[in-house]
């Protein structure tokens, strides 16, 4: 699974923390803002609750105006894309002259580039063998490999922050390829729209949980925390998707309800 869609520059070779490489990118640069433009990215529920809370909206608005939803088609999981605007160039809504108006809290995609990251899964469930690997994107209009700053992928992560955003943001991606690796049903309509809102759309989840009879059935002591945290309600969130996917009885049910 990986968050970039442009496989047509994706140079063929994994890649390590280890490995090395020459890139700048300043507003100086002769393709500045280009690879902001005509790019398909599939957004993390992390991605959205950042660039939501740094446009003081909520998770419901947000989807709305800046998404479009996408099934996948072995998974039929659906995914938000971050939409891009409907004129000749299709800029991201986000970008300006001057650069990216939300850099502080951009997408994992964003920060990665000129990078990908990508996570596999193979084995049986009781022995699954997870391995993270790299690799690097190489547009024929980034001018950004000519410059003489060098990083290792480890460095460039770390000075990114996007390895924070890996550690979030892993559990997530591992839930989609779990069930793939399991070769399970294609989702209906209804399980769909259950895993989107989970994923994505924290501030109606988060009504979801307090107002539905959900924890008058489950056993938890994570009430108050997932009340008042978003970054904990989106890891209960998680935690939610393991269980309706039967990949993990993550949630325990009360002893009245198992009779």
């Amino acid at each position: 699974m990986t968050m970039f869609s442009g496989i047509q520059f994706v140079e063929p070779v994994e890649r390590t923390l280890d490995s090395k490489f020459k890139f700048r990118c300043h507003k100086d640069i002769g393709c500045f803002n280009k690879c902001c433009t005509r790019v398909d990215i599939i957004l993390t529920p992390y991605d959205i609750l950042r660039m939501k809370k740094s446009l003081r909206i909520s998770s419901e608005e947000f989807l709305e105006k800046y998404t479009y939803t996408h099934f996948d088609e072995k998974s039929s999981h659906p995914y938000a894309m971050l939409k891009m605007m409907d004129d000749n160039e299709g800029k991201c809504p986000f970008v300006t002259p001057s650069g990216c108006s939300i850099y502080e809290d951009r997408p994992a995609t964003c920060r990665y580039y000129p990078l990908g990251q990508g996570i596999m899964i193979s084995g049986k469930e009781t022995e699954l063998v997870k391995k993270e690997f790299f690799f690097f994107i190489r547009e024929p209009g980034c001018l950004g490999y000519n410059e003489e700053k060098e990083w290792t992928i480890g460095t460039w992560r770390v000075d990114q922050g996007v390895d924070f955003y890996d550690d979030i943001n892993r559990e997530w991606k591992e839930i989609q390829l779990r069930r793939d690796a399991q070769g399970q049903d294609r989702l209906d309509p209804k399980s769909q729209a259950l895993i989107y809102m989970a994923s994505y759309d924290l501030d109606r989840f988060r009504r979801f949980v307090f107002e539905s009879r959900l924890l008058d059935i489950i056993d938890t002591e994570e009430v108050e925390k997932i009340g008042t945290d978003e970054i904990a309600l989106m890891k209960f969130g998680f935690k939610y998707l393991k269980y309706v996917l039967m990949l993990e009885n993550t949630l325990k049910v009360k002893e009245e309800y198992t009779k």
